[in-house]
């Protein structure tokens, strides 16, 4: 049995829509990544100074907050943005397309980025934290003066491995109406049985991820001060 569909770049699935989901798939990674970062290195350096033995120890602040955090880390991201689209629909005005998917990419990747900042954080010697404190700084000197500065190639680093996930994410928000290349990747690729449309949408996916790999490690490595 023949067929005269057209493929690869006689497809108009990718001479005419890949473009544009690609786009839509950067647009969702770059603004839940920004806004992750916004929301979720606050949180995380909470986290930090509430731990045992760090800044401001607190130890029923931290149990409520970690809890939260890990619950909203243990939730399937296609089921969290199920649940959100009520929210989604609220913020956006429409429970469909890249920009609704924002929001539960953002809400996804908050906690997860804050456990990252935290983590960072306690890689920071003590003996700076301390030599800071002799000289009577308080604590949000020392989160801007010290604690922020000597951690930001971690931070840089947990960054880029947020917007790394982002991009799976994306990928499986296409199951739901989230737009992008799992959109297109699932329309055409499977649904149509559209192989070559389905393996564009992968090539382009590990590049996206390949690239931000790339360039978090250069900025890393930038910003990255010490000996």
């Amino acid at each position: 049995m023949t067929t005269d569909r057209p493929t690869w770049f006689e497809n108009p699935a990718i001479r005419i829509e890949l473009w544009p989901a690609l786009g839509e798939t950067l647009l969702m990674t770059v603004f839940a990544t920004a806004f992750a970062i916004i929301a979720g290195l606050p949180l995380g350096v909470w986290l930090y100074m509430t731990a045992k033995d760090s800044l401001t120890e607190n130890a029923v602040v931290y149990r409520v907050v970690s809890a939260v955090v890990d619950i909203g880390r243990s939730i399937p991201f296609i089921i969290l943005m199920i649940a959100l689209i009520p929210f989604a629909r609220f913020v956006t005005g429409s429970a469909l397309g890249w920009q609704a998917t924002v929001v539960s990419l953002t809400v996804s990747a908050i906690p997860f980025y804050a456990r990252l900042v935290e983590a960072s954080l306690r890689e920071v010697a003590t003996g700076k934290i301390e030599a800071v404190q002799m000289m009577g700084a308080g604590n949000w000197q020392l989160v801007r003066q010290v604690l922020v500065p000597e951690a930001l190639p971690g931070l840089v680093s947990g960054a880029t491995v947020t917007a790394v996930a982002l991009v799976s994410y994306t990928a499986m928000a296409g199951a739901v109406g989230g737009g992008g290349l799992g959109a297109l990747a699932i329309s055409y690729g499977y649904q149509r049985y559209q192989t070559d449309t389905m393996l564009a949408c992968i090539v382009l996916l590990v590049a996206c991820v390949a690239l931000l790999q790339l360039l978090g490690d250069l900025l890393a490595r930038t910003v990255d001060h010490r000996a």
